[in-house]
């Protein structure tokens, strides 16, 4: 029994229409720019088709595209910023120390110390680095920094590991002074 809606993972955004050929401007997020492309169709969030690239070349900010979708200028403008999405299982397999960030979404986050501090609820990168939002059982969403020093184990079958500064949580989630060491 599988998900009825499958996992799907952003890898560009329409930036708006390019010349006047009907071509869109098209800004990739994955490693290798190019490689959003190789995905075929690419979709909104639901898995409706926005774009299936037929042909692309490279731009100061990303890549001019020809699509298979036929629209005029102002159809390509009116979808700037929409996100494209490919579906998780035709991206390649990941490196062991690797993972997939939309891949931890609804994931548990336990501190080395066993408090739970909640579940991944997205994945955010502002321009100073990803940041996984997280809920805790109760109160607001509070983020943390996805790094090494933050998430040293992140093993795709089990919980989240993370060792945060105590400042990163919420007061509530902290430990109090005199938790866990002599007075």
């Amino acid at each position: 029994m599988g998900d009825r809606q499958p996992k799907r993972i952003v890898v560009a955004q329409i930036a708006g229409a390019f010349g006047v050929k009907g071509e869109v401007r098209v800004r990739s997020f994955t490693a290798e720019p190019e490689a959003c492309f190789r995905y075929g169709p690419l979709s909104d969030e639901m898995g409706e088709v926005l774009l299936t690239p037929i042909s692309h070349r490279p731009l100061n900010d990303g890549f001019g595209v020809r699509a298979k979708e036929l629209r005029q200028r102002e159809d390509w403008e009116a979808m700037k910023g929409a996100l494209l999405h490919v579906e998780r299982k035709k991206l390649p397999a990941v490196e062991d120390d690797e993972i997939y960030i939309e891949d931890l979404i609804g994931r548990a986050i336990v501190h080395v110390d066993g408090r739970l501090l909640g579940k991944v609820v997205a994945a955010h990168n502002f321009g100073a680095g990803d940041l996984i939002e997280v809920r805790p059982a109760s109160g607001a969403s509070y983020f943390l920094p996805f790094t090494k020093k933050v998430f040293p184990k992140t093993d795709p079958a089990e919980n989240l590991l993370a060792e945060p500064e105590e400042d990163l949580l919420p007061e509530s989630l902290q430990r109090q002074s005199g938790e866990g060491g002599t007075n």
